[in-house]
């Protein structure tokens, strides 16, 4: 099962190394990770998607808990949450094929973001599902890179992760 763990964590260097370090020692896979500042400058908010059953995870988060830098750990998948993504990808889009492309965007709700005479670059958010029916739905020779961001996640209503 896919678990979405949420961290507030201090930002001095090497936080982020200590976290991976934890997963690669103990052989715990990460899917996704996305770490940026919060709203309070001296901490983070790290996101990692992982699987594993609620034993597994329950081991990670006691672990994550013993780290130093660690503020505060929260599986969000506990609770009701949002999970989102996004995707940058940069298609071929010549003659007939743009306005395909565009109508495809527009279908899953992506946003044109970049065009050249040859090409489109389309931004999408959402989850996981969403980017591989896009994908999907493209002819394998249109798709020429795909970025993604990994999972962002927040609990919904009231919860907060916060001090």
């Amino acid at each position: 099962m896919n678990h979405i763990i949420s961290i507030l964590l201090e930002n001095e260097p090497g936080a982020l190394s200590r976290v991976v370090a934890l997963f690669s020692a103990r052989g715990y896979n990460i899917e996704s990770l996305t770490v940026a500042q919060t709203e309070e400058s001296s901490l983070s908010r790290m996101t990692i998607k992982t699987s594993g059953s609620a034993d597994v995870v329950e081991q990670i988060t006691k672990h994550l808990n013993r780290l130093i830098d660690v503020v505060k750990v929260v599986d969000l998948t506990d609770y009701e949450f949002i999970e989102r993504e996004l995707m940058m990808i940069k298609v071929r889009a010549v003659g007939k094929g743009r306005d395909e492309i565009k109508r495809m965007s527009d279908i899953f709700r992506g946003k044109i973001i970049d065009v050249t005479d040859k090409t489109y670059t389309i931004e999408l958010t959402g989850d996981t599902l969403k980017f591989d029916a896009f994908v999907d739905a493209l002819e394998d020779e249109t798709v020429l890179e795909v970025v993604r961001t990994g999972s962002s996640g927040i609990a919904r209503g009231e919860r907060c992760l916060k001090l």
